[in-house]
């Protein structure tokens, strides 16, 4: 079998991803990249990405450079080779990319090109992915429903019994409001855990952007320890690393970073020098399954925990949810509760909560079908 074509394809919604008032959810992603790889035996891999798509398109439609290493489009590096050969497909697009890449969104892209080869390669043997990863633990992974923060501590508590009542066990509020005013923190965190409960897991994401100290992120994550938030993640920006690692030692809460992260040089950084108590790694930027599979083996040589990053659309949830069951010990599954087009109706039959989990797919490859249609409804570029 040999791979006769990559793409990325661009979708665009009629909406865009925003911060609404009182208890509304935001919208959804504006644009959305689709890598779709081709196959001689009709055998077709798709992936998500969470880069900007128009550069994803632009990082594979590249012309070579001939022999000059480092600077291929990645299209070009892929045609006529076996996709079963994921680890040197892998190390192949990093060396075509390095002078360009390395990091950001040529390692996203191949994050994504990865994805899809694995995808190839579990419907061309009749195999789910977590099966080639080589573990099956668990059929089903706990979900957080992941959301924005409210801006009023009556919409925090409105949105935290909404949740509840789909059937949510584990909320994540993030970004929104938060970081702009610290006695509102403390007034909204204090509102959804009144709301939830002493039964219901609160995960906060205080938001890299917002710039602060170590000692800054102490204080703050003390004056919220009282509602015992399971973690709290990405208090200070993702190269800080002695700033983790000061803050991590300071607090008893658990500390998470990673979804900026990429490749097992950078976790491996995070976990030793950051000593950060919970790795987020995003498939779909960290290097896909050839890198996440290592980055969980880190993970578990330094007993740290691992929750995979994941907010696209049910396509990357999918791939997140088998590299869960791929893990000896899984906490949760991140799931987007957004109504956006591209983060619903991706896949034909939505991956959906059942008593606060969310089911492995069983299927081969990533275990769930493209929806074309809503590729052509959508698509843009």
């Amino acid at each position: 079998m040999k791979i006769t074509n990559v793409e990325v394809i661009i979708l665009e919604s009629p909406g865009a991803y925003e911060a609404t008032a009182g208890a509304e959810e935001a919208y959804g992603i504006r644009y959305l990249g689709i890598v779709k790889i081709e196959t001689d035996a009709g055998i077709t891999g798709y992936a998500d990405l969470e880069t900007q798509p128009h550069v994803a398109q632009a990082i594979v439609d590249a012309p070579s450079e001939g022999a000059v290493p480092g600077f291929q489009g990645l299209r070009s590096v892929l045609l006529g080779e076996d996709p079963f050969e994921m680890e040197r497909l892998w190390h192949k697009m990093y060396m075509a990319s390095v002078y360009y890449g390395r990091r950001g969104a040529a390692l996203q892209v191949i994050s994504g090109i990865d994805i899809a080869l694995w995808d190839i390669v579990g419907k061309r043997v009749g195999q789910p992915i977590y099966k080639l990863l080589g573990a099956g633990y668990r059929d089903r992974v706990r979900a957080y429903a992941s959301t924005l923060f409210r801006s009023t501590p009556e919409g925090m508590a409105e949105a935290s019994r909404q949740y509840v009542e789909r059937g949510f066990t584990a909320i994540k509020f993030g970004w929104g409001v938060f970081g702009q005013d610290p006695e509102r923190d403390v007034q909204l965190v204090a509102a959804a855990r009144k709301a939830l409960g002493g039964h219901v897991d609160l995960l906060i994401d205080t938001g890299w952007y917002v710039h602060r100290t170590a000692k800054e992120a102490i204080r703050m994550v003390r004056t919220l320890e009282p509602y015992r938030p399971f973690l709290i993640e990405e208090p200070l920006s993702p190269e800080d690393y002695d700033g983790y690692a000061q803050l991590s030692g300071a607090v008893d809460t658990l500390i998470a970073c990673g979804e900026q992260e990429a490749t097992e040089w950078g976790f491996r950084t995070l976990i030793e020098r950051g000593q950060v108590d919970v790795v987020q790694p995003d498939l779909s930027r960290c290097g896909g399954f050839t890198a996440g599979r290592k980055i969980v083996h880190l993970a578990d040589m330094h007993n740290k925990l691992c929750i995979p990053h994941s907010w696209i659309s049910d396509l990357l949830t999918a791939a997140s949810l088998h590299l869960n069951a791929f893990m000896r010990r899984a906490t949760f599954q991140e799931f987007n509760v957004t109504s956006g087009p591209l983060s619903r109706e991706l896949c034909k039959t939505p991956i959906q909560l059942e008593d606060g989990f969310l089911r492995v797919p069983q299927g081969p490859g990533l275990g769930v079908e493209v929806d074309e249609s809503t590729i052509d409804k959508y698509r843009v570029a």
